[in-house]
Protein backbone atom coordinates (compact mmCIF):
# COMPACT_ATOMS: atom_id res chain seq x y z
CA UNK A 1 0.00 0.00 0.00
CA UNK A 2 1.36 3.42 -0.92
CA UNK A 3 1.99 6.05 1.79
CA UNK A 4 -0.76 8.16 0.24
CA UNK A 5 -3.26 5.30 0.43
CA UNK A 6 -2.23 4.51 3.99
CA UNK A 7 -2.64 8.14 5.00
CA UNK A 8 -6.06 8.29 3.32
CA UNK A 9 -7.05 5.10 5.10
CA UNK A 10 -6.20 6.76 8.40
CA UNK A 11 -8.49 9.65 7.50
CA UNK A 12 -11.29 7.23 6.65
CA UNK A 13 -10.92 5.53 10.02
CA UNK A 14 -10.98 8.85 11.81
CA UNK A 15 -14.07 9.93 9.94
CA UNK A 16 -15.77 6.69 10.88
CA UNK A 17 -15.11 7.49 14.54
CA UNK A 18 -16.63 10.93 14.21
CA UNK A 19 -20.30 10.75 15.11
CA UNK A 20 -21.00 14.33 14.14
CA UNK A 21 -19.62 17.34 12.36
CA UNK A 22 -17.75 20.39 13.56
CA UNK A 23 -19.46 23.65 12.83
CA UNK A 24 -17.09 26.14 11.25
CA UNK A 25 -13.48 25.00 11.11
CA UNK A 26 -10.67 27.53 10.76
CA UNK A 27 -7.20 26.40 9.68
CA UNK A 28 -4.65 29.11 10.51
CA UNK A 29 -1.10 28.19 9.53
CA UNK A 30 1.51 28.99 6.90
CA UNK A 31 1.57 27.12 3.59
CA UNK A 32 4.88 25.51 4.58
CA UNK A 33 3.49 24.28 7.90
CA UNK A 34 0.42 22.85 6.23
CA UNK A 35 2.50 20.96 3.67
CA UNK A 36 4.66 19.48 6.41
CA UNK A 37 1.90 18.46 8.80
CA UNK A 38 -0.51 17.33 6.07
CA UNK A 39 1.67 16.20 3.16
CA UNK A 40 -1.22 14.61 1.25
CA UNK A 41 -3.46 17.64 1.19
CA UNK A 42 -5.93 19.52 3.33
CA UNK A 43 -9.08 18.51 1.49
CA UNK A 44 -9.04 14.81 2.39
CA UNK A 45 -7.78 15.63 5.87
CA UNK A 46 -10.45 18.08 6.99
CA UNK A 47 -13.51 17.85 4.77
CA UNK A 48 -14.83 14.91 6.72
CA UNK A 49 -15.04 16.91 9.92
CA UNK A 50 -16.72 20.07 8.68
CA UNK A 51 -18.70 21.44 5.76
CA UNK A 52 -17.47 24.96 6.54
CA UNK A 53 -13.70 25.21 6.28
CA UNK A 54 -11.88 28.54 6.26
CA UNK A 55 -8.17 28.75 5.47
CA UNK A 56 -6.15 31.65 6.88
CA UNK A 57 -2.57 31.80 5.61
CA UNK A 58 -0.77 33.26 8.61
CA UNK A 59 2.07 34.83 6.61
CA UNK A 60 -0.49 37.42 5.49
CA UNK A 61 -1.83 38.21 8.96
CA UNK A 62 -0.90 40.82 11.56
CA UNK A 63 -2.07 40.62 15.15
CA UNK A 64 -4.71 43.23 14.43
CA UNK A 65 -5.98 41.66 11.21
CA UNK A 66 -5.98 38.25 12.94
CA UNK A 67 -8.25 39.50 15.71
CA UNK A 68 -10.62 41.01 13.16
CA UNK A 69 -10.51 37.87 11.02
CA UNK A 70 -11.38 35.66 14.00
CA UNK A 71 -14.32 37.85 14.92
CA UNK A 72 -15.71 37.80 11.39
CA UNK A 73 -15.06 34.09 10.77
CA UNK A 74 -16.63 32.98 14.09
CA UNK A 75 -15.16 29.46 14.01
CA UNK A 76 -16.10 26.71 16.42
CA UNK A 77 -12.66 25.10 16.08
CA UNK A 78 -9.31 26.58 15.09
CA UNK A 79 -6.35 24.50 13.90
CA UNK A 80 -3.17 26.47 14.67
CA UNK A 81 0.61 26.19 14.40
CA UNK A 82 3.85 28.05 15.17
CA UNK A 83 3.09 30.96 12.86
CA UNK A 84 -0.44 31.61 14.13
CA UNK A 85 -0.66 35.01 15.86
CA UNK A 86 -1.65 35.12 19.55
CA UNK A 87 -5.33 34.60 20.27
CA UNK A 88 -6.97 37.85 21.41
CA UNK A 89 -8.65 37.97 24.78
CA UNK A 90 -11.53 37.85 24.99
CA UNK A 91 -11.69 35.63 21.93
CA UNK A 92 -14.59 35.03 19.58
CA UNK A 93 -17.60 33.72 21.51
CA UNK A 94 -18.06 30.95 18.96
CA UNK A 95 -14.58 29.47 19.48
CA UNK A 96 -14.69 26.32 21.60
CA UNK A 97 -11.56 24.37 20.71
CA UNK A 98 -8.00 25.22 19.59
CA UNK A 99 -6.26 22.20 18.07
CA UNK A 100 -2.60 23.25 18.06
CA UNK A 101 -0.41 21.26 15.69
CA UNK A 102 2.82 22.03 17.54
CA UNK A 103 4.05 21.85 21.15
CA UNK A 104 4.17 24.96 23.29
CA UNK A 105 0.97 27.03 23.30
CA UNK A 106 2.33 29.89 25.41
CA UNK A 107 2.78 32.17 22.42
CA UNK A 108 -0.72 31.39 21.20
CA UNK A 109 -3.06 31.40 24.19
CA UNK A 110 -2.89 32.90 27.66
CA UNK A 111 -3.52 31.28 31.00
CA UNK A 112 -6.78 33.20 31.13
CA UNK A 113 -7.99 31.50 27.96
CA UNK A 114 -7.55 28.14 29.67
CA UNK A 115 -9.14 29.38 32.88
CA UNK A 116 -12.13 30.65 30.88
CA UNK A 117 -12.77 27.13 29.62
CA UNK A 118 -11.26 27.21 26.13
CA UNK A 119 -10.30 23.67 25.11
CA UNK A 120 -6.70 23.59 23.84
CA UNK A 121 -4.61 20.60 22.77
CA UNK A 122 -1.10 20.23 21.34
CA UNK A 123 0.87 17.47 19.61
CA UNK A 124 1.04 15.45 22.82
CA UNK A 125 2.93 12.16 22.67
CA UNK A 126 2.95 12.00 18.88
CA UNK A 127 6.54 13.30 18.85
CA UNK A 128 7.89 11.10 21.64
CA UNK A 129 9.73 8.62 19.46
CA UNK A 130 11.59 11.33 17.53
CA UNK A 131 12.66 13.02 20.78
CA UNK A 132 13.84 9.63 22.06
CA UNK A 133 15.75 9.15 18.80
CA UNK A 134 17.51 12.47 19.44
CA UNK A 135 18.39 11.37 22.96
CA UNK A 136 19.98 8.25 21.52
CA UNK A 137 21.93 10.41 19.08
CA UNK A 138 23.29 12.52 21.94
CA UNK A 139 24.30 9.45 23.92
CA UNK A 140 26.20 7.99 20.97
CA UNK A 141 27.71 11.34 19.98
CA UNK A 142 29.05 11.83 23.50
CA UNK A 143 30.43 8.31 23.78
CA UNK A 144 32.20 8.61 20.42
CA UNK A 145 33.28 12.24 21.07
CA UNK A 146 31.57 13.45 17.90
CA UNK A 147 31.33 16.94 19.38
CA UNK A 148 35.12 17.12 19.18
CA UNK A 149 35.86 15.16 16.01
CA UNK A 150 33.32 16.75 13.68
CA UNK A 151 34.71 20.31 13.90
CA UNK A 152 38.30 19.09 14.34
CA UNK A 153 38.15 17.11 11.09
CA UNK A 154 36.52 19.96 9.16
CA UNK A 155 38.45 22.91 10.52
CA UNK A 156 41.72 21.67 11.92
CA UNK A 157 42.76 18.80 9.64
CA UNK A 158 42.69 16.49 12.65
CA UNK A 159 43.05 12.72 12.58
CA UNK A 160 42.62 10.10 15.28
CA UNK A 161 45.41 9.44 17.77
CA UNK A 162 46.99 6.00 18.08
CA UNK A 163 44.69 5.21 21.01
CA UNK A 164 41.37 7.06 20.48
CA UNK A 165 39.38 7.60 23.69
CA UNK A 166 35.97 6.70 22.28
CA UNK A 167 33.44 4.46 23.99
CA UNK A 168 30.61 2.13 22.99
CA UNK A 169 27.06 1.99 24.30
CA UNK A 170 26.89 -1.80 24.27
CA UNK A 171 26.69 -3.31 27.74
CA UNK A 172 26.53 0.03 29.55
CA UNK A 173 24.35 1.08 32.47
CA UNK A 174 21.88 3.84 31.57
CA UNK A 175 19.93 5.90 34.09
CA UNK A 176 16.86 7.90 33.14
CA UNK A 177 15.43 10.67 35.34
CA UNK A 178 11.69 10.75 34.64
CA UNK A 179 9.55 8.18 32.89
CA UNK A 180 7.14 9.96 30.60
CA UNK A 181 6.40 9.00 27.01
CA UNK A 182 9.84 10.04 25.69
CA UNK A 183 11.66 8.02 28.34
CA UNK A 184 9.52 4.98 27.56
CA UNK A 185 10.27 5.26 23.85
CA UNK A 186 13.97 5.61 24.70
CA UNK A 187 13.96 2.33 26.63
CA UNK A 188 12.72 0.61 23.47
CA UNK A 189 15.43 2.19 21.32
CA UNK A 190 18.08 1.12 23.84
CA UNK A 191 17.11 -2.55 23.85
CA UNK A 192 19.39 -3.67 20.98
CA UNK A 193 22.41 -2.37 22.91
CA UNK A 194 21.92 -4.76 25.81
CA UNK A 195 22.09 -1.99 28.38
CA UNK A 196 20.87 -2.18 31.97
CA UNK A 197 18.36 0.62 32.52
CA UNK A 198 17.44 2.17 35.85
CA UNK A 199 14.78 4.85 36.21
CA UNK A 200 13.96 7.37 38.90
CA UNK A 201 10.35 8.52 38.69
CA UNK A 202 7.53 8.54 41.25
CA UNK A 203 5.07 6.77 38.97
CA UNK A 204 7.22 3.71 38.26
CA UNK A 205 5.79 0.74 40.16
CA UNK A 206 6.74 -2.93 39.97
CA UNK A 207 4.33 -3.57 37.11
CA UNK A 208 5.70 -0.78 34.95
CA UNK A 209 9.27 -1.78 35.77
CA UNK A 210 8.56 -5.33 34.63
CA UNK A 211 6.78 -4.17 31.48
CA UNK A 212 9.76 -2.10 30.33
CA UNK A 213 12.48 -4.35 31.78
CA UNK A 214 13.92 -1.59 33.92
CA UNK A 215 15.18 -1.24 37.48
CA UNK A 216 13.88 1.34 39.92
CA UNK A 217 16.64 3.65 41.14
CA UNK A 218 16.71 4.20 44.91
CA UNK A 219 17.28 7.94 44.70
CA UNK A 220 18.88 10.65 42.59
CA UNK A 221 22.31 10.00 44.10
CA UNK A 222 22.30 6.34 43.08
CA UNK A 223 21.00 7.21 39.61
CA UNK A 224 24.06 9.40 38.95
CA UNK A 225 26.60 7.32 40.84
CA UNK A 226 25.74 3.90 39.43
CA UNK A 227 25.27 4.59 35.72
CA UNK A 228 27.60 5.24 32.79
CA UNK A 229 24.96 7.37 31.07
CA UNK A 230 22.28 9.56 32.67
CA UNK A 231 19.50 11.09 30.59
CA UNK A 232 17.49 13.96 32.06
CA UNK A 233 13.81 13.70 31.08
CA UNK A 234 11.99 14.66 34.28
CA UNK A 235 9.04 17.09 34.10
CA UNK A 236 9.60 20.66 35.20
CA UNK A 237 7.52 21.19 38.31
CA UNK A 238 8.31 23.24 41.42
CA UNK A 239 9.83 20.18 43.10
CA UNK A 240 12.29 19.52 40.24
CA UNK A 241 13.63 23.04 39.63
CA UNK A 242 17.40 22.89 40.19
CA UNK A 243 17.14 19.38 41.63
CA UNK A 244 20.25 18.17 39.76
CA UNK A 245 23.16 19.86 41.49
CA UNK A 246 26.96 19.87 41.31
CA UNK A 247 26.90 17.11 43.92
CA UNK A 248 25.02 14.79 41.57
CA UNK A 249 27.16 15.56 38.53
CA UNK A 250 30.32 14.85 40.52
CA UNK A 251 29.00 11.44 41.50
CA UNK A 252 29.48 10.33 37.89
CA UNK A 253 32.69 8.58 36.92
CA UNK A 254 35.11 10.27 34.48
CA UNK A 255 34.03 9.88 30.84
CA UNK A 256 30.46 9.17 31.89
CA UNK A 257 27.72 10.80 29.82
CA UNK A 258 25.08 13.28 30.96
CA UNK A 259 22.37 14.21 28.44
CA UNK A 260 19.60 16.75 28.93
CA UNK A 261 16.72 16.78 26.45
CA UNK A 262 14.11 17.64 29.06
CA UNK A 263 14.17 21.03 30.74
CA UNK A 264 17.29 23.09 31.39
CA UNK A 265 15.91 24.46 34.67
CA UNK A 266 16.01 21.02 36.28
CA UNK A 267 19.81 21.29 36.36
CA UNK A 268 21.76 23.90 38.32
CA UNK A 269 23.20 25.79 35.35
CA UNK A 270 26.23 27.22 37.14
CA UNK A 271 27.15 23.77 38.39
CA UNK A 272 26.71 22.31 34.91
CA UNK A 273 28.95 24.99 33.42
CA UNK A 274 31.61 24.43 36.09
CA UNK A 275 31.69 20.66 35.60
CA UNK A 276 31.55 20.98 31.80
CA UNK A 277 34.63 23.24 31.74
CA UNK A 278 36.64 20.68 33.72
CA UNK A 279 36.20 18.24 30.83
CA UNK A 280 35.87 14.95 32.71
CA UNK A 281 32.20 14.39 31.85
CA UNK A 282 30.84 13.99 28.34
CA UNK A 283 27.75 16.17 28.09
CA UNK A 284 25.00 16.40 25.50
CA UNK A 285 22.57 19.33 25.61
CA UNK A 286 19.57 20.21 23.50
CA UNK A 287 17.88 22.58 25.98
CA UNK A 288 19.26 25.71 27.60
CA UNK A 289 18.29 28.23 30.25
CA UNK A 290 18.56 30.96 27.62
CA UNK A 291 17.38 30.24 24.10
CA UNK A 292 18.71 30.95 21.54
CA UNK A 293 22.02 30.16 23.20
CA UNK A 294 24.15 33.35 23.06
CA UNK A 295 26.96 33.22 20.52
CA UNK A 296 29.48 34.01 23.27
CA UNK A 297 28.18 31.41 25.73
CA UNK A 298 30.92 29.50 27.56
CA UNK A 299 29.42 26.14 26.60
CA UNK A 300 30.35 26.77 23.00
CA UNK A 301 33.67 25.33 21.94
CA UNK A 302 34.05 22.81 24.77
CA UNK A 303 35.33 19.57 23.17
CA UNK A 304 33.51 17.35 25.67
CA UNK A 305 30.10 18.95 25.07
CA UNK A 306 27.70 18.15 22.22
CA UNK A 307 25.36 21.07 21.58
CA UNK A 308 22.22 21.08 19.43
CA UNK A 309 19.76 24.00 19.16
CA UNK A 310 16.60 22.49 20.69
CA UNK A 311 16.06 20.09 17.79
CA UNK A 312 14.51 17.30 19.83
CA UNK A 313 11.02 17.75 18.41
CA UNK A 314 9.76 16.08 15.24
CA UNK A 315 11.99 16.24 12.21
CA UNK A 316 10.47 17.90 9.17
CA UNK A 317 9.59 14.56 7.58
CA UNK A 318 7.85 13.31 10.76
CA UNK A 319 5.63 16.33 11.40
CA UNK A 320 2.96 14.31 9.65
CA UNK A 321 2.79 12.24 12.87
CA UNK A 322 1.58 15.33 14.70
CA UNK A 323 -0.81 16.03 11.84
CA UNK A 324 -2.37 12.60 12.26
CA UNK A 325 -2.60 13.18 16.00
CA UNK A 326 -4.47 16.44 15.39
CA UNK A 327 -6.89 14.72 13.02
CA UNK A 328 -7.57 12.08 15.64
CA UNK A 329 -8.31 14.81 18.18
CA UNK A 330 -10.69 16.51 15.75
CA UNK A 331 -12.46 13.18 15.28
CA UNK A 332 -12.77 12.76 19.03
CA UNK A 333 -14.11 16.27 19.44
CA UNK A 334 -16.62 15.81 16.62
CA UNK A 335 -17.93 12.63 18.24
CA UNK A 336 -18.16 14.14 21.71
CA UNK A 337 -15.11 12.33 23.10
CA UNK A 338 -12.57 14.30 25.11
CA UNK A 339 -9.45 14.95 22.99
CA UNK A 340 -6.00 13.84 24.07
CA UNK A 341 -3.10 16.09 25.16
CA UNK A 342 -5.39 18.74 26.67
CA UNK A 343 -3.56 21.79 28.03
CA UNK A 344 -4.86 22.16 31.57
CA UNK A 345 -3.89 25.01 33.86
CA UNK A 346 -1.33 22.73 35.50
CA UNK A 347 0.17 21.78 32.13
CA UNK A 348 0.22 25.41 31.03
CA UNK A 349 1.97 26.53 34.24
CA UNK A 350 4.75 23.96 33.86
CA UNK A 351 5.29 24.25 30.12
CA UNK A 352 7.98 26.26 28.38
Amino acid sequence: MSPEALFQGTHDLLAAKAGGKIGRLLIAASPTELRQFFPYGLEPAFRKFSDEIILAETDRLTNQSWAQFLEEASPEVAVTCWSTPPLPHPHSESLRYVCHLAGSVRGLVSRQHIADGLLVTNWGNSISRTVAEWALFHILACLRKAGYWLPAMHRDGAWKPKVPDTCSLFGRRVGIHGFGSVARELTLLLQPFGVAISVLAPDVDDGLAAEYAIERARDLESLFAENDVVVELAPLIPETVGIVTEHHLRLMKPDSVFVNLGRAAIVDQEALMKVAREGELRIGLDVFAEEPLPASHQLRGLPNVVLTPHLGGPTTDRRCDAGRFALNNLARYASGIHPEAVITLEVFDTSS
